[in-house]
């Protein structure tokens, strides 16, 4: 049979360069027009997802208390509805409940606080404790919108009160550094990891961690809408939660967006995928994430 072969396309020069033709169709056309539909079919499935663009937004958080928040200003920029909808409720533990730890709040002299909720149920508690806070004490927040927030039971003053720059708990550090002296108290909730208490022993900083309040998943009810393009989540406890109310949930072309380290990690491990992380430089905050995300995907 080889002897046919070659004595059929070897006997002339013009044979030889239909054998070279012969294999162009038999092996390389073919390849060629695969490659080609392939790079088609990925092209129309790009197109489609590009084309979904972000028209309502689940912000897992409860509604903003000021009509000048600037979640209202990316709602009305770019025609998104955004919704508010905790998948967690925070809730205080009891004097009894604290008391149980043998933390006393005036040993200390200085507070991190890494969230707003740590500062209502710190300031509530003492309430309940009937504990008056000195005015000598220092607050030392992750964020400067944290920081702010203090304005709600205390005087804002400068010298007593210092935050981060991009929210995360590594960029505080060197201010707690500087008040090297002082005995910090560190409000936390139930579920937490020890990224705080790990940065702060390696830097040889005397502190106590105090659980003052635990999360709950917050369920949906049956007759309650989730048809989001996209979930914005702040805590690991909301992903637990999505994924307790929600044990089947598909993610497809929803997009997720997450606050925080330990919150985007949650979403990894939750075999879900992550679309936009905050804080990052660019963006400290998760409007201005959420502003510049939106921006790009609905060109």
């Amino acid at each position: 049979m080889f002897y046919k072969w070659v004595k059929l396309f070897f006997h002339q020069l013009s044979a030889a360069f239909l054998l070279i033709l012969y294999f162009c169709a038999l092996e390389i056309i073919p390849c060629l027009l695969l490659y080609q539909g392939m790079i088609q079919v990925n092209n129309v499935l790009l197109i489609k997802f590009r084309t979904l663009k972000i028209k309502k937004v689940l912000v897992s958080q409860p509604k903003p208390a000021s009509e000048k928040s600037p979640y209202y200003d990316i709602a009305e920029k770019y025609g998104v509805k955004i919704d508010f909808r905790p998948f967690i409720k925070v809730e205080s533990l009891s004097a009894k409940e604290f008391r149980q730890q043998k933390v006393s709040i005036l040993d200390h002299t200085a507070v991190i606080f890494t969230s707003r909720h740590a500062i209502d149920h710190f300031f509530n508690l003492c309430t309940e404790l009937r504990v008056t806070i000195p005015e000598t004490m220092k607050y030392f927040c992750v964020t400067e919108a944290v920081a702010l927030y203090i304005q709600k039971y205390v005087q804002y003053r400068k010298r007593k009160i210092f935050f981060g720059a991009t929210g995360k708990i590594e960029d505080l550090v060197p201010s707690i550094v500087k008040h090297k002296t002082e005995k910090y108290l560190v409000p936390m909730s139930d579920v937490h990891n020890d990224d705080v208490k790990n940065l702060l022993d390696k830097n040889n900083i005397q502190h106590t961690e105090a659980v003052m309040y635990r999360t709950v998943s917050n369920d949906f009810t049956s007759d309650e809408e989730f048809d989001y393009d996209m979930l914005v989540f702040f805590s690991p406890a909301g992903v637990t939660s999505l994924k307790k109310n929600f044990p089947d949930f598909d993610q497809k072309e929803i997009r997720i967006g997450t606050f925080g380290s330990t919150t985007a990690q949650a979403v990894r491990d939750a075999g879900l995928r992550l679309d936009l992380e905050a804080p990052t430089v660019q963006a400290p905050s998760m409007t201005a994430a959420l502003d510049m995300f939106i921006k790009e995907n609905n060109k």
